[in-house]
């Protein structure tokens, strides 16, 4: 018997190595208009949705803090970069979705990402069929660290969570999935995984290429 029905996959720092490049956008800015804490300010909103990345930068700058102005500024530098270069596919992603479809493990996205910037992303990279189901950010109320999004997409899948393993880099993904009754599987990207990540996480792997090995063994 399978140990799994299914694995949902988060897309930023996962899939794509896009994190870096968000940071790198606010960084430029932050030395554009002097704001110091930028870099630290950043590494909270990962995982987050735009609206809670709001939340965190006027918080931290202040309420009088010009998010939307700097915001459109940061998109357009991302933009930028990723419709000339492509967003970076990380390591073993490609392996990994091949591996799923030989066994006939389906597969599905759960990313905070609004839902239009997924589809785009994924169908730039040519890995939007890898999916039987996509679900973004802006379909819920409620964003990581909260259950719905990987909940939603264990529902559109037609399996129980207990039956899918949700991959994931950020803290609050992990959160998200283990709160859904999930087996996270942590793949850090800009943060390392703490002791809570390593409690929640029934493994955490150096890159995809270590979760289809392990995935192998197990199934």
């Amino acid at each position: 018997m399978r140990k799994f029905d299914a694995v949902v996959f988060d897309m930023d720092g996962l899939i794509f190595d896009s994190e870096r490049l968000v940071l790198a956008c606010w960084e430029k800015l932050a030395g554009k208009y002097q704001l110091d804490g930028m870099q630290e300010v950043m590494l909270r909103c990962i995982g987050t949705t735009k609206v809670k990345t709001r939340e965190i930068l006027l918080d931290y700058y202040g309420q009088d803090f010009p998010y939307e102005v700097y915001c459109t500024e940061a998109s357009a530098m991302f933009h930028e970069v990723s419709e000339r270069d492509g967003l970076p596919v990380k390591r073993g992603v490609r392996e990994l979705l091949d591996y799923l479809k030989e066994q006939e493990i389906p597969a599905a996205l759960a990313s905070s990402t609004r839902l239009a910037a997924v589809t785009q992303e994924l169908q730039q990279a040519g890995l939007y069929d890898y999916f039987r189901v996509v679900v973004g950010g802006d379909q819920l109320k409620r964003s990581k660290p909260e259950p719905d999004i990987y909940l939603m997409a264990c529902e559109k899948l037609g399996v129980l969570p207990e039956r899918a393993c949700a991959i994931e880099d950020s803290y609050n993904g992990i959160r998200s999935a283990y709160s859904a009754g999930m087996k996270p599987v942590m793949v850090p990207d800009l943060l390392p995984a703490t002791e809570e990540m390593h409690k929640k996480s029934v493994i955490v792997a150096e890159d995809l290429l270590q979760v289809k090995e392990w995935l192998a063994r197990i199934e």
